[in-house]
């Protein structure tokens, strides 16, 4: 599940532990009698398909009209063949030791005294669950979907599912949001070493500082929130109802995720490393793919262009592809990266952190199956 993306509304993450039996992150399409015939209840109703045309459209565009940009563009792709291969390597271990940080982080928070959740449950669900973001589109829904049914089927109760699912998220993108603000004003006010444009600097700062903000406010402000969606619901009809109405479950879902990732920062969890060291070791990552062909950006300007750039995860395209790299490639050109450097390093990275997980993510799939199915022959309660 914890494949870096930008998170998933936390209300879809709330309404695992609401009455819709199936995970509302997959099974979220137009309801029977919902699609009127016409037009827009044909789109509706083959929205997955134009999904796929449209992601299929964004990534030929890239590479038709993006790519082609950098001078000498044939020979720096046949310069990926001639990277420094201990480098490359020590990148594939970096990615490894990044996805252990994800395992560590998922079972500090959903293992509890008397839970299935262990290390190999753990180990089982991260991987299986970036296998499946790498299936589906739309900034981690297939991960995510894996893992609320993985949950369920341990025995966690739905409230359970939906608190910590948003507490991972909040500890998880409250490390990418932090890092933003503290790098992004850092180069902006000179305190870090490298160039500053405002748009790769300042412009991200302010947009993590906010969403830090919004988040924290629903300690004391989620009744007051969640009035007025609800107000605004009732105030419209049909599909715009519905908007507000799942709009409405956020604020709670965000409150009630956030008392409980404060508690393990409280209680000084040691888990917590683990989000450090998901996104810690990804970034050595790319580092090392920089080395591989060169140098490295300025630790700072490597940071900002990482976050930055991963923003594109968001784009609903499978795994993020495309709108990744043309994010990551825009951000160090914006930094004044040399642009053939740049490509290369930015296209071994991705290969390490795509197709890395992607063999033992699906071997993990099928090992996960057999668990569940363990665990449903065995009720809680009866466990020995």
């Amino acid at each position: 599940m914890a494949v870096k993306t930008p998170a998933p509304a936390p209300g879809d993450a709330g309404r695992a532990g609401g009455a819709a039996s199936k995970t509302d992150v997959v099974g979220s399409g137009a309801t029977s009698g919902e699609a009127p015939v016409g037009t827009g209840g044909f789109l509706r109703r083959h929205r997955k398909a134009a999904g796929t045309v449209l992601g299929a459209a964004a990534i030929l565009g890239l590479v038709y009209y993006v790519i082609p940009q950098f001078a000498g563009l044939g020979p720096t792709l046949r310069r990926l063949r001639a990277g420094n291969l201990w480098w490359l390597g020590l990148g594939v271990v970096a990615e490894a030791l990044s996805i252990g940080g994800d395992v560590v982080l998922l079972r500090g928070v959903f293992s509890r005294p008397g839970s299935r959740i262990g290390w190999k449950a753990s180990y089982q669900i991260t991987m299986a669950g970036t296998a499946a973001t790498k299936l589906f589109a739309t900034a981690g829904a297939g991960g995510i979907a894996l893992t609320v049914w993985a949950l369920r089927a341990s025995g966690l109760n739905d409230a359970e599912v939906a608190t910590r699912l948003v507490c991972f998220e909040i500890l998880e993108y409250g490390v990418y949001m932090g890092a933003m603000v503290f790098f992004g004003l850092a180069l902006w006010f000179g305190v870090f070493a490298g160039p500053a444009p405002i748009g790769v600097t300042l412009i991200p700062a302010v947009f993590g500082f906010v969403v830090i903000l919004v988040v924290l406010s629903m300690l004391f402000a989620e009744a007051q929130v969640e009035r007025v969606l609800t107000a605004c619901a009732d105030r419209s009809s049909g599909r715009r109802q519905r908007w507000w109405r799942r709009a409405a479950t956020v604020p709670r879902s965000l409150r009630s995720g956030l008392t409980e990732a404060i508690a393990m920062v409280r209680r000084r969890d040691p888990s917590l490393l683990g989000a450090l060291a998901a996104w810690g070791f990804d970034i050595a990552a790319l580092w090392a793919s920089f080395r591989a062909f060169g140098h490295s950006p300025p630790p700072a300007v490597l940071v900002m262009g990482y976050y930055v750039g991963t923003l594109g995860n968001a784009l609903p395209l499978p795994g993020g592809v495309g709108g990744v790299e043309g994010g990551m490639i825009g951000a160090f050109l914006a930094f004044g990266v040399n642009g053939p450097l740049t490509v290369l390093a930015v296209l071994a990275y991705r290969t390490i952190s795509y197709w890395l997980p992607t063999a033992p993510g699906a071997i993990a799939y099928i090992q996960l199956r057999g668990t569940v199915r363990g665990w449903r022959s065995k009720p809680v309660g009866r466990t020995g």
